[in-house]
């Protein structure tokens, strides 16, 4: 975790104990208070409630007793069970919940010295990029001497409800967490990434080998520290309805464990014969388990041997919690929400990622240039007009995980504007030397495209070839303004930054040297009918495009004397009279070899569609013709900031 902690309102926890210890008291929070206005945004929706604190709801108050584990707590009365669910994985790894519980064992009470007691705690939360550090009194709402909220199995441990309070805090108020995601709250307690997936929409259901390449994947995820919670959506149906087998619709479950079972001492393989591909749920009600096959009691465990139910932690009691078999899950769920806990350490068995994180705002402005909230790329006319960010692949293929969240609107629900905004990205091939933002698409290539969700975080991964890349992230409708953080994952550094300049800026220097007056796009598509190199036939050709004293060059592409390029390279030119050369060349061990070259004048007034130019040897448009042809676009303008 990183060692700066942002204090929330700015609220120091040390300090606020201190004082009350010198004075005898007990904490009250000024910054939310034990009043309607820290349970409610809505006057409509008040209640009789009591604000206790735990000393008056039992005799010997904890924070923990025995530990934490995922069944230590149930609901309440607040229609957050997907912060329920959140909670229950959180327990499953004590790393972890020690970060959002900064120093429990100095916050816990004491029995043999109840005055070092205070009625303050702290929580910690991953909020929008940084731990922010929330303190809360334990004055907490009951009815009729009860917690009416998430509240512990046991009756004197009050980690649940406390924490709750925090995250209500944050939030505005305990209403504002009525309906939500749990992804959302497991990304708050850890820093993962989520991403969401539709079971129904996937056909997780029907097709095997995508429900056995989700099954590994997930089985991956729970091994290595991340979460996962899952619901089904409720259309047509009303939400907390039940089905026949005793599921809960619209209602977050928690995801407590995922194993290949095994038959006494066997390990049954056959995914279709046996179907003991099994994953264990908790309901966050702590009751209401399905009745289906695999379930407690059912004569499917007959088949298991007492010791391999022992390892499983089978119980038969109605404590929430329940096995089934993954085809079942497939077919009964249709909604999952997955944390990666993504590994970005050196020291590490297992893969490790390099992270970029970029802050960012989607903001109108009447001026094009300067308008950063352009909508989706179905608007094609202001598309462009959203923040930019470049990113560089370095090797031959690169898998890349791009997260994109924006902020937490749950405190606008006073406003009546905390509902989240739809958000998602793109992904462009660009210029191998692009250093300015986008005008216009045109000889670039669209490679990637998020899902497009109203969810806090949209997540994509996809595996790119080497080159570089602009990632666009937008809000669906044009002209919403919101923030953002942005975080790329990839094998080896991407240099992700932010594109703002729209042209290169007139500087003494250029006044001395030149400044530009034309911008010069060029694609090169493919060549082919090369001339042969090797005995086998072939040759290995690579493309070097030269302008005044720039120059790019392709990737070599092996044996072949029809290659494809799709080398993309801009250059704003400041002598319009020097031409555009570009060569093909044979890659060798010894000495490489031009193969060809085309040399053009890329003016404004030249065809803007693909050409295929006859390649020729060393000198002007005169020089002798050589085999084989390239395809090229040519795009150039006197308006730097067209392209």
């Amino acid at each position: 975790m990183s060692s700066s902690v942002q204090l929330f309102r700015d609220q120091r926890y040390h300090e606020l104990k201190g004082q009350c210890l010198q004075q005898g008291i007990l904490f009250e929070d000024p910054e939310f208070p034990a009043s309607d206005e820290s349970l409610y945004y809505d006057s409509a929706a008040k209640g009789k409630v009591e604000w206790k604190r735990p000393k008056d709801l039992c005799d010997d108050p904890h924070l923990l007793v025995d530990g934490m584990s995922s069944h230590d707590f149930h609901q309440g009365k607040l229609g957050n069970c997907w912060f329920v669910a959140a909670c229950s994985c959180l327990a499953l790894r004590k790393s972890l919940w020690q970060q959002v519980i900064p120093d429990y064992s100095e916050q816990e009470w004491d029995p043999k010295s109840p005055r070092k007691y205070a009625g303050i705690f702290r929580f910690r939360f991953w909020r929008f990029g940084e731990w922010t550090e929330v303190v809360v009194d334990d004055l907490l709402p009951t009815e009729n001497g009860r917690l009416i909220y998430c509240h512990s199995n046991v009756r004197n441990e009050f980690w649940s409800a406390l924490l709750e309070k925090a995250y209500a805090k944050l939030a505005g108020s305990y209403q504002a967490l009525d309906g939500g995601c749990a992804a959302e709250a497991l990304v708050d307690f850890t820093g993962a990434v989520a991403e969401s997936i539709n079971l129904e929409e996937g056909k997780y259901g029907e097709v095997i080998p995508e429900q056995m390449k989700l099954f590994e994947d997930l089985m991956k995820v729970h091994k290595r520290g991340g979460f996962i919670s899952c619901s089904i959506s409720s259309p047509g149906r009303p939400s907390e309805a039940e089905t026949e087998k005793g599921l809960i619709v619209g209602h977050a479950y928690s995801v407590t464990a995922i194993r290949k079972l095994r038959l006494g001492e066997t390990m049954v393989l056959s995914f279709k014969a046996q179907k003991l591909f099994m994953i264990r749920l908790r309901n966050p009600w702590g009751k209401k388990e399905w009745h289906g096959a695999w379930s407690d009691s059912s004569e499917e465990w007959k088949k298991v041997s007492d010791s391999e139910r022992k390892n499983l932690g089978l119980t038969v009691e109605n404590d929430g919690e329940f096995w089934m078999t993954f085809e079942d899950w497939c077919k009964n769920f249709t909604d999952v929400d997955i944390c990666r806990t993504v590994n970005t350490s050196c020291f590490s068995f297992h893969k490790t990622w390099e992270k970029e994180m970029m802050y960012g705002a989607w903001a109108k402005h009447p001026e094009p240039l300067l308008n950063r909230s352009g909508g989706c790329f179905d608007n094609r006319e202001t598309f462009l007009q959203n923040p930019q960010y470049l990113f560089d692949v370095k090797k031959a293929q690169d898998k890349v995980l791009v997260s994109l969240q924006q902020e937490d609107r749950r405190k606008y629900k006073k406003e009546g504007k905390g509902d989240n905004i739809t958000i998602g990205f793109e992904i462009l091939k660009v210029e191998d030397n692009r250093r300015y933002r986008l005008h216009k698409l045109t000889v670039q290539e669209r490679v990637a495209t998020s899902p497009y969700s109203n969810t806090r975080s949209v997540f994509l991964r996809r595996t790119l070839q080497q080159g570089r890349y602009v990632l666009v992230p937008t809000t669906y409708i044009p002209g919403v303004p919101t923030k953002f953080i942005l975080r790329l994952y990839t094998d080896v550094p991407s240099k992700l930054r932010e594109l703002k300049e729209d042209r290169p800026k007139m500087t003494c220097w250029s006044l001395l040297c030149g400044y530009p007056r034309r911008v010069t796009q060029i694609k090169v598509h493919s060549a082919e009918g090369l001339q042969k190199q090797d005995r086998s036939g072939g040759a290995d050709p690579y493309v070097l495009i030269k302008c005044e004293n720039q120059s790019r060059r392709s990737a070599v592409q092996h044996d072949t004397t029809s290659p494809v390029f799709n080398t993309q390279v801009i250059f704003y030119r400041k002598d319009i009279d020097s031409p555009v050369t570009i060569q093909v060349w044979n890659s060798s061990l010894l000495r490489d070899q031009l193969l060809g070259q085309a040399v053009l004048a890329a003016s404004p007034g030249e065809p803007r569609q693909q050409q295929r130019l006859k390649l020729r040897g060393r000198g002007g448009g005169e020089a002798a013709e050589v085999p084989g042809h390239i395809s090229v676009t040519v795009l150039s303008s006197d308006d730097l900031g067209e392209l």
